[in-house]
């Protein structure tokens, strides 16, 4: 009997083996995804709290410039030589920029002085 059942298993391995190892593989994958997209958005989730007026930052759009004003998830930003001024909500901001540098009206990039 217990041959029986040992032959039988074997079978059913033999048979299913790959089948399982596969869906196994795809469920640790997705898993392992699943935090990855969560360590993330816990980041970009921080990195959004931490803005704060004198923060310079570049948009989802490519516009850099700095923050003059939060309330809420409103963020006003100035932007070039003449400091025009933004409205755009959190989401829109893509990162917070180390680097003061700031474009001329001619088009040139210049260090700006903070």
């Amino acid at each position: 009997m217990p041959q029986d059942a040992a032959g039988g298993l074997s079978s059913f391995f033999s048979s299913y083996g790959f089948i399982i190892i596969m869906i196994v593989a795809i469920i640790v994958m997705f898993v392992m995804s699943s935090r990855s997209q969560k360590k993330r958005q816990k980041q970009y989730q921080s990195m959004l709290d931490g803005i704060k007026p004198g923060s310079r930052i570049r948009t989802i759009g490519g516009i850099y410039g700095t923050v003059t004003s939060v309330k809420d998830d409103v963020v006003i930003v100035s932007v070039g030589p003449d400091k025009v001024r933004l409205v755009f909500t959190k989401q829109a901001i893509a990162s917070i920029e180390d680097a003061p540098v700031e474009a001329t009206i001619d088009g040139d990039i210049r260090e700006s002085s903070k």
